[in-house]
């Protein structure tokens, strides 16, 4: 077989089911994932309060514009952005950067640098790490008692942060640019929830914290909390952005997973390395058979397969070999009720969409079983 004819024809993601909580570029990180070949369940957590109309973030331009601080530390390009251009709107703006002029700038990372230099202002310092723990390590290293400090926040908790300045003798002045709130349609949300609960979701995406926190919150009003961090906690991946973002759910005991660099395109190929190596793989009746969450691999051939083949396969990978009795794969069936036959429906459709119905023998009188290769599982254990 030539190289062309073993290149599969489907992304690393192929057969699972993404769910994507973000608000914000949540296009962009549906079609990485969907490029690789997953299914994508959009639900936002959260909205954007419209920087026009939010009432606190012209109280804090307001504060500054009145009282000038000593620095100024701003966090985001965006945010940094959108508070000028806010300031703009409401007839501020020139007042506003005046206003920085006159104060020290400190600055996240190259992109936040990039916009304060957008506005015509300079900042004065930027560590090249990006991170928040060395701007405030240089500040505490200097002293900030006395001190007014005005921080640029971007809907994010930033963890000891402003708890540490003002420790240090500083008086801080929040900007809160961002704010978020709950959606206004929680029905794409309670869709989401019912699904990591049902696992039907292989791994939930969050790229702020504050979305984490809202569905957190969402599925305590619904009742649902318990049983949603248990889906989270054994079967459903969280995949958080950064270390900030996984917070809220590691606050409930959750353990996350986030790549090395904050950033959509390399959470998506940590999903991409994550996901295929947590589903079972299994050696069956001379073929290679990989268990994913929508669909099944059979010698490296995608086959989807329907919701209920799959509750079946799964009840007879959890004892390959064994046979598995009708009852118990009834049981296995969502709303299939006491009707036996539901069974043989199910089995007739999962042997249909597998394309290989020697996968699966019928054990008469008895129930079914997973054709396990126990010669094949030692050869491929051997290498």
């Amino acid at each position: 077989m030539d190289d062309e004819e073993q290149r599969p024809d489907h992304g690393p993601l192929a057969g699972f089911t993404v769910g994507v909580t973000a608000a914000r570029r949540a296009d962009e990180l549906g079609a990485l994932l969907e490029r690789r070949g997953a299914v994508v369940q959009h639900a936002p957590a959260l909205r954007i309060v419209p920087l026009a109309d939010d009432s606190e973030l012209l109280a804090a331009t307001k504060d500054i514009i009145g009282r000038t601080p000593d620095i100024a530390v701003a966090t985001t390009a965006i945010g940094f952005r959108g508070w000028v251009e806010a300031a703009d709107g409401w007839g501020l703006g020139e007042d506003l950067l005046a206003r920085l002029r006159e104060v020290r700038i400190l600055a996240r990372g190259p992109k936040v640098k990039g916009a304060i230099r957008a506005a015509g202002l300079t900042e004065e310092w930027s560590p090249a790490s990006e991170s928040l723990a060395e701007v405030l390590d240089r500040l505490l290293e200097e002293g900030v008692d006395g001190l007014r400090i005005a921080v640029q926040l971007h809907g994010e908790p930033l963890p000891g942060f402003v708890e540490s300045l003002r420790a240090g003798g500083a008086e801080v002045v929040g900007v809160p640019v961002y704010r978020w709130l709950p959606p206004e349609d929680l029905g794409p949300v309670d869709r989401l929830l019912d699904a990591v609960v049902a696992r039907t979701l292989d791994a939930v995406t969050f790229t702020s914290a504050p979305a984490a926190a809202s569905l957190l919150s969402r599925a305590e009003e619904r009742g649902l909390l318990d049983e949603a961090l248990a889906a989270l906690r054994h079967d459903v991946l969280p995949a958080c952005v950064g270390p900030v973002t996984a917070l809220p759910l590691q606050a409930r005991g959750l353990d996350t997973v986030q790549p090395e660099r904050f950033r959509l395109g390399p959470l998506v190929q940590l999903l991409c390395q994550e996901l295929p190596a947590r589903s079972r793989s299994l050696p069956v009746a001379g073929h290679r058979v990989e268990i994913r969450g929508h669909a099944v691999l059979v010698d490296g051939v995608l086959r989807p397969v329907p919701p209920a083949g799959m509750s079946l396969l799964r009840a007879l990978a959890r004892r390959p070999g064994w046979v598995v009795a009708r009852a118990e794969l009834l049981r296995a069936l969502p709303g299939a009720g006491r009707d036996e036959h539901a069974v043989e429906t199910a089995m007739a459709r999962l042997r249909s969409a597998l394309g290989a119905p020697k996968l699966i023998q019928t054990v008469v009188k008895r129930g079914y079983r997973l054709a396990l290769d126990p010669v094949a599982e030692s050869k491929y254990a051997d290498g």
